[in-house]
């Protein structure tokens, strides 16, 4: 070991090397707090990153260790141990970024664990030298290697520099008013915007609603363990349930109003269509079994957050529930305003967010305790103004891939011109 040209077994003792002295680190400093690094500094350091790697290519070229470090076997170990800390951050439930680690090591914020950023600037030393090395003896053929390796190395490098700069932030708003105030999710500050989003409208999907039994003590759904339901969908008129192996009940639905008002009578609760703010899905059923000495009727209802909530008692332990409907899908008609005058009407949708001036903004949630009634809409606002630099870099590395293709093509060609010939 040790003997010139260093090669694998070199490289694993670094990279222990490097994994112990982070562990060092971590324990003595804590983890890395990448606010810290926000514009300009991240600007600082990727420039000295630039100018250091040149000047270790120009001057230190002939170091054992320098040679070392672009050579083939010192970025076979870089990825290994890269790949291993990655897979384990993959196994690993991962905290937010503002959120501590939570456990001795840190490996629950892997992305600020020291080690791994120590073995991921290995990494981008190898990249760095081996593009470095690529342009001192350029060719059109190296090509595709030149763009592969740059690719990669603009990705890592502006990803994790850039991430400092990401913004996300909550921002709230109600029907009819402008908001341009928000809550960073990081910090929890208020932050005054450039832009403002007025919601105009919020409209919601619902799955039908489902019919399930619970236990009149415990108010657990039934059977214990693999709870069962009935779905009110289009078409529905009968189905079973079960309380247990024993216990089964036939419930056949008698009349459903998808938008009702609950009144009261003398005796009981009554409810009747009504099409307004607040309306609630009621359903009117009738239970059966065995086990009861005759049927049971009456009204469930899921409530809303004017009307309550309704079940229908079959005996001393069970009861039929209507639980709340579960969003299939909800969208905000919004208008954003910007200080540059720009004025934008769109609807957001969860995973379709709407871009203006550099910002994503998702539709992150609503008021559920009003549900399709809701005049409340919560947006994510994500601005990451490096994000085209890595774009730029995965747009190098798939050009480099696809030079890979066309020159592997253009070879086999070529060799099978020459077998021809022969």
């Amino acid at each position: 070991m040790w003997n010139k040209p260093w090669k694998i077994k070199e490289g694993i003792v670094i990279g222990l090397g490097l994994i112990v002295t982070g562990l060092l680190l971590q324990f003595a400093v804590g983890p890395v707090n990448w606010s810290l690094l926000a514009f300009p500094v991240n600007i600082i350091i990727a420039a000295v990153l630039l100018i250091g790697l040149v000047l270790i290519h120009l001057l230190c070229r002939k170091s054992e260790f320098v040679r070392w470090l672009g050579s083939g076997s010192s970025a076979v170990c870089a990825l290994s141990y890269a790949a291993v800390l990655t897979v384990l951050m993959g196994f690993i439930r991962q905290v937010p970024a503002s959120s501590p680690a939570l456990d001795p090591l840190g490996l629950r914020a892997m992305t600020s664990f020291i080690p791994f950023i120590l073995v991921y600037a290995w990494v981008v030393l190898c990249l760095g030298l081996a593009i470095l090395r690529c342009l001192s003896s350029f060719s059109l053929s190296r090509l595709p290697v030149l763009l592969c390796h740059l690719g990669v190395f603009v990705a890592l490098v502006c990803a994790a520099l850039g991430s400092a700069d990401m913004q996300k932030l909550r921002l709230t708003a109600k029907e009819g008013v402008a908001e341009w105030r928000a809550i960073d999710q990081n910090s929890g500050e208020m932050k005054e915007l450039s832009l403002a989003i007025e919601l105009q409208d919020f409209s919601i999907d619902e799955y039908p609603p489902k019919l399930m039994l619970i236990d009149n003590l415990s108010g657990a759904a039934l059977p214990q363990g693999k709870a069962e339901h009935l779905l009110l969908e289009e078409g529905f008129t009968e189905g079973l349930l079960h309380s247990d192996e024993n216990h089964e009940f036939k419930v056949s639905l008698v009349r459903a109003l998808p938008y009702s008002a609950c009144m009261s009578t003398a005796d009981s609760l009554v409810y009747k269509e009504f099409h307004s703010e607040g309306a609630c899905y009621a359903a009117y059923i009738k239970v059966e079994s065995d086990c009861l000495s005759a049927s049971v009727e009456g009204w469930v209802s899921c409530g809303s957050y004017i009307f309550p909530f309704a079940s229908l008692k079959i005996n001393e332990d069970v009861s039929v529930v209507m639980p709340d409907r579960e969003p299939q899908r909800y969208a905000s008609d919004i208008i954003v305003y910007t200080e540059k005058g720009l004025v934008v009407r769109d609807t957001v949708e969860v995973n379709k967010p709407l871009k203006v001036e550099g910002w994503d903004i998702y539709q992150l949630d609503y008021d559920r305790s009003k549900g399709r009634w809701s005049d409340t809409s919560v947006f994510e606002l994500v601005k990451d103004p490096w994000l085209p630099a890595v774009y730029s870099g995965i747009a190098l590395l798939a050009l480099g891939l696809l030079g890979f293709f066309l020159t592997g093509a253009g070879t086999k060609k070529k060799r099978r011109a020459e077998d021809d010939l022969d």
